[in-house]
């Protein structure tokens, strides 16, 4: 009988470790996939209780003909866009809800670009961006972002260029009023080795303006570097150019828009 016993506690000892590790396998920790670059923090979802508009690239392609990033959200709603020279080229401005640019917290890639000094964002200095935007969010009001206390107007959270695995070129070209024409060039080198992509974007926007003497140069770049892995992304990304512009922020009367709408005092 004892024998019997003995071999029982043997049984329960030798077991009783595989039973634990066969409970502790079972992980009900739920994966997600995080999405490229660090906006998940600063965009809300389809459910969320925040009044907001998606702008994918396709969307922007439609309309991206050269003017600032403004003008070609003016169709979204509670969105009103302006311009020094009446043409959407250069000095462009944003409102939305009636609320300034001071009021409208801007994001790229996750990052506040809003101008330490006026709280504003100069749009003159982003010359064709729009070309090298992945997508954009607009939330209205009081939204996500964790960036300054102004953002109680509106929040725009913009998203570079996507990786791409493929290599590809691009010339883009566009011609309109008022002496207007842009010229792109984009690069992408697809993925090199499987891990790494370099891409670029150069243009020139220039415009004669709807007001007179009222004209805008813009020399803008983009490059990009990317490393790749199965669970890592590293992007090196930068970005400028040079702008050219004519003064042409003064108002008009009543008389001096009667006599010729176009002149700039």
């Amino acid at each position: 009988m004892k024998k019997y016993i003995l071999c029982l506690a043997l049984l329960a000892v030798l077991y009783s470790p595989l039973i634990a590790q066969d409970i502790q396998t079972q992980d009900s920790t739920a994966t997600q996939n995080l999405d490229e670059v660090l906006v998940k923090a600063v965009r809300v979802q389809p459910n969320a209780p925040i009044t907001h508009s998606n702008v994918t690239k396709k969307d922007i392609a439609k309309r991206n003909l050269g003017q600032d990033i403004p003008v070609l959200l003016n169709y979204l709603p509670s969105v009103v866009s302006s311009s020094d020279a009446g043409a959407g080229i250069g000095y462009t401005y944003l409102r939305v809800r009636g609320s300034d640019a001071t009021r409208v917290n801007v994001t790229i890639n996750g990052i506040p670009y809003n101008d330490a000094e006026s709280q504003g964002t100069f749009w003159v200095n982003l010359g064709d961006f729009a070309s090298s935007v992945e997508s954009l969010q607009l939330q209205r009001g009081v939204g996500t972002s964790t960036n300054g206390s102004g953002a109680f107007g509106a929040s725009l959270n913009i998203l570079t260029d996507a990786i791409s695995k493929e290599a590809g070129g691009e010339i883009s070209n566009a011609f309109g009023s008022f002496g207007t024409r842009k010229h792109t060039v984009k690069f992408s080198t697809g993925l090199l080795d499987d891990h790494f992509e370099f891409a670029g974007r150069l243009s020139k926007i220039y415009s004669d303006g709807y007001v007179d003497r009222a004209f805008t140069d813009l020399k803008s770049y983009f490059l990009q570097g990317n490393y790749i892995d199965d669970n890592t992304i590293v992007k090196a990304i930068t970005f400028g150019g040079k702008e050219k512009t004519y003064q042409s922020w003064a108002g008009l009367d009543k008389t001096q828009l009667e006599e010729d709408r176009r002149q700039n005092p």
